[in-house]
Order: C-alpha cells, then structure tokens, then sequence
C-alpha cells in the first residue's frame, strides 16, 4: 500500500450552511485514487484558516499528481464551502500545491490544477481549460448597466454575483454601511433633518467638519479662497489629471492680453508666455449642455463647463488669471470672463463655480468610469477568458476583483445625479481611449509630462515611479512563460481576453479608442497588463483616498450648487454665495459620502501583497519578491520628500495603495 497525505487549508469564511459530503479524487500521471469521502466528521475539525489533512492509501503508485477532484453532494438546501487550497504530500516526500481559493458550491465537480503557470499552447490537459472556461463564461456574463456605457457583469445585487465575487468583495465594507457610519461619526444626524435650510455664512460649514482632524482638510479649510491653494489642487489635490499645457487659447474662451497682464508676472505678453509654455487650462467641456440634477422637486440645481486658465508664475507656482463659466458659440459674445483683479465675490463665487465642476467631473469620469467602470471590463474579461493556470490570470487576479458597489444611489446628491449621471459619462465615453489609460501616455497628451516645465507635480513623479515598477514586474513574469512574440500570438487565451475587452466590454468607445482587439508582441503585453494593473491598484488609489482630505470643506469643492452661475461681474454678494452652496442636508451627504469614499478597508491588502499562493514557480516568486522590493524603494524616496513638505503627498505610495478597486 502507498500513503498520499492531502493537507486541505479553509478560508476565514468556512462554511455557508452544513457541509456533510465530498468526495475527493487523486489524478496522477499513471492512474488515480479511489474516491475518497470527505464526511461531516472531517469538517467539522476545521476552525477559520485551519489545515485538516487525511491520508489516502492506494495499491499502486499513480505517478505525478497532475489534479485534484473535488466532487459534491447536492442535496435539498445547498451549502457552500471556501477551500483555499490542498496540498498533497507523494509517498516519496514530493509535495504539490493546488490552489484552490473558491467556493465549493452547486458544481458537481471542481478541478484543481498545481500552481504551475501553463500557457494554453504548452497545457497537455486543454480539455479541463476548455470545460473550466465555459463554466465560467456562463457564470460571468456580460450586460448593459446603462447604454453607452462599459459593459458590466450580469448581476443587480452583491447576492446576484459568483460566489467567488461575492467572497472577495465580502472584503470590503458596503459603501451604504460606510455612509451612515460616517453620518454618526461625523454627528450629521439632526442636521440631515434640516434638507432645504441654508448656511447664514462660510464659517457655519465647520460645524458638520470638527469632528474628525486631519490636517489636510484643515489646512484646506484655512486657505482654500487663497489662489495659491487653488491652483495647487490642479497638481496634487484629488482631481490631478484635468491640468494641461495651453498652447491655444479655445476659440469661445473671451479671454484677452488686457485682462490677464496684471496677472504676468515675466513682463512677457499673454500670446509670448503661452509660446513659452506657462499657460494650462482646466476645460470642463464634458459638463456642456448636461441637465443638472431634477430628482429633488424642492430645490433647483446647477451645473456649468467652465474654462480655467491657469498660469505657471516666475515662482514656478501655478495659479489661476482668468474663469469663464458660460460657453457660448460665438466668440466673446456673452461670455465673461472673471478675473482675480474683480470684487472679491465675484472671484470668489468664480473659483468656487470651477472646483463643483471639478468635483462632479471627478466623481463621474476621473472615478466612476475610469477606474471602476474600467477595471470591471478587465476583470469580467479576465474570468471569461483566461484558467486559473494561466499565468497572466495569476498575476492580475489580486489587481482587478469587481467592486461594483460604487454604482448605486452615490450621486443622488450631486448636480450631476439622475438623468446627468448618464449624460456625463456618455460625453465621457467619447475620450476614453486605450492611451490615455498608459499613465506616461495620459501625462504627456496633457503637456505636462516634462518636470523642469511643471515642477512639484507629485501625482505625475509618484505615478511615474509606480507605473515602472509595475511595469518591470510584469516584463519579468512575462518573460518567464513567453520565450517569443509568437508565444505571444499563439496564446488563444490572451488573445480572447483582449478581443472581449475590446468588442464586449468597451464595444461603446469610439472607432479610434485603439483598445487592441489582439497583441503581437511580448512588449505589447507587458503594457496591456501593466495598464490593467495600474488602472485598478495605483490610479485608483490617487483619485480616491484623497477625497476628505480634499472635499471635506464643502465650500472648496461643493458637490452642487443652488443659484446659477453668474452672467454679470458686481451682480453678487455673500449672501447669494451661500444661496448657493450646498444646503444643510446636501452638505451633511457630501462630508458622509466622501469621508465613506476615503476609508481603508479593515485587513486592506496593498500593492505587491499576494498572500494567496496561487504561483509555485519561483522563477516568479523571485520576481514578486523584487517587486516587492522596488516598491519599498518606492515609498521610501516618497516618504522622504514628504518629510520636507508642508502637505505631503502621499496617495501613490505603495504602502498606501490596496492592491485593487475596493470603494
């Protein structure tokens, strides 16, 4: 008789319901293991994250151990089991891992392969690839949350989802939870009753913000009407990716030499310092003709496209000279153009115009649509196409898990809620490119990829550093299992997960969004991946966890406003400033909402942390270990230049980066 000992390994969530019987199957090379039962005694020796093993003894040797079959009893009321994976130890000492890392649910049998990579190509076992991927495919299904937007997986509700997603995003804390959390914490609760009542003055907004310090938001709250501070958030604030080089001024901007040159501080002319490349501007375009938000019948609501025009002084600071909040199709007719030289109201209200715009561009595209949207398509993509023994499947799987928590009643509050949120990122959709996901890519479409030009900019240098990182790691892996470009073009699996990605997912970009339908070489892979990556884990990370630091001081960066903007200078006072701003409730939603947004998750695994075994090889093991390793590099020069900074910026440090979309 010869002795195999299966070392089996649950989750931290055990069971859903009562396990009373599996059956599990040793397949080797030679011949396999009788079933072996595994009853409700076995199990019930599991606690949370446990091992249980049992030994199997068969007559003959089997040969190498090439799977293990897991086989369940159906019975009246269905249970659920999570293994994370078995390990079996060979009468001659060898031992193989499987992972696992699912539910073991309604299938009648599960398939375990080791932890070997296998490109499809090089698999003798493709029929278990072929079977293991059409289950799937009937599990992941593609479908329309609205038209014209990224494609979603086919499921209204968490409980909808695979069992498998439902365990990863059990991860993560509902956004709703979240909310009403921070509602109490934040002690917005009494004032949630008084909706439709208005602030009497600017300083009344401190009353929803002194229950949580954080010294960022305060020093917003100090300095947020100083245009130095205004300007800064365009490089470093929660929005940092609306900020490009002006070369051209627009051709209904009305802006002129004699408004801005009190501004200029060089002594050059307006047309002089943007041949100089001194000037940007923030265009909110996608904002124009959008209905703002109608789902609250007591209060009308505002939105506005405006231009911005900003300027990089002889001090290398950037700020703003000119805002124009209407766009009218004819040049200069109708629009005003305000001015930092204006009575203070109205410079004020203008700037405050900018950054609600900003706030709802950021919410619904820089956010929603190009991290979460984004990262679902590749995800869903991801589980249609490529077995858990694909190689690429193993180094994304942890980046790119659904979180399609973020879709529900988050905007309701927003100018652009109801039918807006719908038009804004059908606008959207329409820049959505494959390049302007590439962070070196998306810097420089903007101009503002050259640091000698536009200093200090941390979002650009952090995201820099973190995108070669991500970069070479996945050069490594890649080279580990591709030896070619025609490995490349070979692998049916890779190249179905792309053309899903691009005819399935974001069937709604236009002709010319260049995402490829399929990849002919190891360097285009190595940037497929290290966007798919990125989008999920690192520019997630920078538009997201900075949101209270940011947004908590309503007036800085309102999420609507009340009166429309204004068509005339001299027109306004405080009084119709604060008419304007987010009332009580609104105010009180929007701290709730995006303290919630900001929040780590409890246990939150971040970037080049991979704490499921899904490799064995160690030629890849070694290389997530020198991942591992240039991140900390990383951090460290990160956390160095914070030390010498006023306000650190800390939002693309990889220890500060979850490894995926979770909120």
């Amino acid at each position: 008789m010869f002795t195999y000992t299966v070392s089996v390994t649950t989750g931290n969530q055990v069971f859903a319901g009562t396990i009373d019987y599996i059956y599990l199957t040793l397949v080797g090379t030679e011949t396999c293991s009788d079933q072996t039962l595994l009853d409700k005694s076995f199990f019930d020796r599991f606690a949370r994250g446990s091992v249980v093993s049992v030994d199997i003894r068969t007559k003959e040797i089997l040969g190498d151990i090439e799977l293990v079959k897991l086989e369940k009893e159906e019975f009246l009321f269905n249970d659920q089991w999570y293994c994370r994976c078995i390990n079996v130890t060979t009468p001659s000492g060898e031992r193989v891992e499987f992972p696992c890392y699912r539910w073991i649910a309604n299938e009648k049998e599960v398939v375990l392969r080791d932890g070997k990579g296998r490109l499809p190509q090089d698999d003798n076992m493709k029929e278990y690839r072929r079977m293991e991927l059409e289950s799937r495919q009937l599990l992941f299904r593609w479908k329309e949350w609205r038209p014209g937007f990224p494609l979603s997986i086919d499921a209204n509700t968490g409980t909808e989802l695979p069992l498998d997603i439902q365990f990863e995003t059990a991860k993560t804390v509902d956004f709703s939870l979240n909310y009403l959390k921070a509602i109490e914490n934040l002690g917005l609760n009494k004032l949630m009753r008084l909706f439709q009542s208005s602030w009497t003055d600017i300083a009344d907004f401190g009353k929803i913000f002194v229950k949580i310090k954080n010294t960022v938001s305060e020093h917003v709250m100090q300095n947020w009407n100083e245009d130095l501070m205004f300007g800064y958030q365009f490089l470093n604030g929660c929005n940092p990716v609306m900020i490009s080089k002006c070369m051209n001024l627009p051709d209904n901007f009305a802006v002129t030499q004699e408004m801005v040159e009190s501004s200029l501080d060089r002594g050059l002319t307006l047309q002089e310092e943007l041949k100089a490349g001194n000037i940007y501007i923030a265009d909110y375009a996608v904002l124009e003709g959008v209905q703002a938000n109608a789902t609250d019948p007591d209060t009308q609501q505002y939105l506005a496209a405006p231009f911005c025009l900003l300027y990089k002084n002889s001090q290398n600071e950037i700020i703003p000279i000119a805002i124009q909040l209407s766009r009218q199709t004819t040049a200069g007719v109708g629009n005003t153009v305000f001015l930092p030289s204006d009575n203070q109201y109205d410079w004020m209200l203008a700037k405050i115009w900018v950054k609600c715009s900003d706030f709802n561009v950021h919410q619904l595209e820089t956010h929603l649509l190009r991290t979460h949207l984004t990262s679902e398509v590749f995800a869903i993509a991801m589980y249609r196409q490529l077995s858990a023994v694909h190689p690429i499947y193993k180094v994304a799987f942890f980046n790119v898990f659904i979180a399609m928590r973020f879709r529900g009643n988050v905007f309701d509050a927003n100018a652009t809620g109801g039918i807006a949120v719908v038009e804004v990122i059908d606008k959207a959709m329409k820049t959505l490119t494959y390049k302007s996901l590439c962070f070196p890519e998306s810097v420089k479409a903007r101009g503002a990829d050259n640091k000698d030009d536009l200093p200090d900019y941390y979002y650009r240098d952090d995201g820099m550093m973190v995108w070669e990182a991500v970069k070479s790691f996945v050069s490594d892996v890649v080279r580990i299992y591709y030896g070619s470009d025609e490995s490349v073009q070979e692998d049916e699996e890779i190249q179905a997960f792309v053309q899903d990605v691009c005819s399935s997912g974001m069937k709604y970009c236009p002709q010319d969004c260049e995402f490829p339908d399929s990849l002919k070489t190891r360097e285009q892979l190595v940037e497929y991946l290290t966007v798919v990556i990125f989008t999920a884990s690192a520019h997630h990370a920078a538009v997201n966890f900075g949101q209270y630091d940011w947004f908590a001081w309503v007036p800085n960066s309102p999420s609507t406003m009340r009166k429309p903007p204004p068509t005339q200078k001299g027109q306004v006072d405080m009084k119709y400033i604060m008419e304007s701003l987010p009332d009580r409730g609104r105010a009180s939603w929007h701290l709730g909402a995006v303290w919630a947004l900001s929040q780590f998750q409890d246990e939150e695994l971040f970037l080049g942390v991979y704490p499921d075994n899904y490799f064995t090889d160690q030629p890849v093991l070694e290389a997530t270990k020198t991942f591992r390793e240039k991140l900390v590099e990383v951090t460290n020069i990160i956390k160095s230049r914070n030390e010498k900074l006023k306000l650190p910026y800390w939002y693309l440090s990889p220890d500060r980066i979850p490894n995926s979309v979770a909120i």
